[in-house]
């Protein structure tokens, strides 16, 4: 059995954080009903196309393991439909904009009503307060978060990363709250809600800079370049460039092939542990003793020249050799892998967190697997659905329609294609 068998899902989000959730619960098990627009259905299906009349990746490597039902919940109707399905649930999620469910008819109050026991999980850019009601999407949650002033050179303007820490990692710490409050019903018999907020979700992963930011009252951040290049700090935490947040020094420098290679580059710790043995590595066995150079308070002025020296050693081996050299040494360092790399890794591969999927319009697909593993919950990942796919699957199997009263709902045009997927 799966770690979430018997665990149903009505899935009304759209985008990516809210999917990046119930996918999740959905790879771990759940029963994932993902409720869509007729006709229309998630955003993403027709967003960054790459194969003409089939759904984007920007959907399929969102939704795996999900079933489709169209449903017009403006229709009185589609109003019923959606009822039961709330009886039925055991969670609702919704990355709707705020309001939006009371406009609909369904407030908290009124989904209590319907099952004291459901848990109802939502996404929204931001918590109560002045900002609550704006909209927010990637980008702007890094900003307002905290990861954009903190990212990118200290000369330079602020960057967010690639990763997508505000809806992805928004959704991920939704589906922690969701599976929490599972467990909490279990002693208390009742359902809650479930809040994630973009900009609380990049701060908790920014907490490295908040901590830092409190430490500058103590004085200059000394782990930081800036301070042994004797450059003031200001009243927040500036932006590092490359250095590390642990406190050891750590730069990302050029391995060979670099002049070609946009990825040919490595990062590299000198961690205070093994100083001595860096010294041996690159050749410079006279710094483990040298005056200014033994201690790491000593050579905090000195990390320029100390990395360019490294640098010119790793600019003779690849980055996959300078990993063979410095591990045996436990020297923390760490290739910079492409997306082709990643997406060819056999490791990756063989453990399923790079998998390769099958889909009725678009063919064969790379898709990110479950990153997270489970001894007797293996995941294995199915294809995203179709528009509406499941809707006449789901109204008999989960809500128990039939006959006229199957033919009565789809004859209202409430669950939007499901007439033709019936004959």
């Amino acid at each position: 059995m799966k770690a979430l068998d018997g665990i149903k899902v009505l899935d009304f989000t759209h985008v990516q954080s809210g999917p990046t959730c119930t996918q999740l619960l959905a790879w771990f098990g759940a029963d994932v009903i993902k409720v869509e627009r007729p006709g229309v259905g998630d955003a993403t299906r027709k967003q960054l196309v790459d194969v003409p009349g089939a759904d984007s990746l920007y959907f399929t490597m969102l939704n795996h393991n999900k079933r489709s039902i169209e449903l017009n919940s403006k229709n009185e109707t589609g109003k019923e439909v959606l009822t039961k399905l709330i009886q039925t649930c055991d969670v609702l999620v919704e990355n709707f904009a705020p309001g939006a469910l009371d406009r609909m008819g369904f407030s908290w109050e009124r989904i209590q009503e319907i099952n004291p026991r459901i848990i109802l999980a939502s996404i929204k850019g931001f918590g109560p307060g002045k900002y609550e009601d704006c909209k927010v999407y990637e980008n702007v949650a890094q900003c307002a978060g905290g990861s954009a002033s903190t990212t990118g050179f200290r000369d330079g303007p602020p960057l967010v990363t690639g990763a997508q820490i505000g809806d992805s990692g928004t959704g991920l710490h939704l589906c922690l709250g969701i599976v929490t409050a599972l467990y909490q019903r279990e002693k208390s018999g009742r359902g809650q809600k479930v809040t994630a907020a973009m900009q609380d979700g990049v701060l908790n992963l920014s907490r490295v800079k908040l901590r830092d930011q409190q430490r500058l009252d103590a004085g200059p951040l000394k782990e930081y370049s800036q301070f042994g290049e004797g450059v003031p700090f200001g009243d927040a935490t500036p932006r590092a460039g490359n250095d590390s947040g642990g406190g050891q020094p750590g730069r990302i420098l050029k391995c060979k092939g670099w002049e070609t290679d946009p990825n040919a580059y490595t990062y590299f710790i000198c961690q205070a542990a093994i100083w001595e043995k860096i010294c041996d590595v690159i050749g410079e066995p006279d710094w483990k003793t040298k005056e200014g150079y033994a201690t790491p308070p000593e050579r905090l002025d000195k990390l320029n020249e100390i990395f360019a020296r490294i640098e010119e050693w790793t600019m003779t081996k690849t980055k996959f050799e300078v990993m063979d050299t410095c591990n045996p040494h436990d020297i923390p360092v760490g290739p910079i892998l492409s997306t082709k790399e990643l997406i060819e890794d056999e490791g990756l591969r063989a453990t399923g967190t790079i998998v390769d999927v099958d889909h009725p319009e678009r063919g064969r697909y790379t898709s990110v697997g479950c990153p997270i593993k489970l001894s007797d919950s293996p995941v294995e990942v199915e294809r995203s659905p179709l528009l509406g796919e499941h809707t006449i699957e789901i109204l008999s199997e989960v809500l128990g329609y039939t006959g006229e009263d199957l033919a009565r709902v789809v004859d209202s045009g409430a669950v939007g294609a499901a007439k033709q997927a019936a004959e």
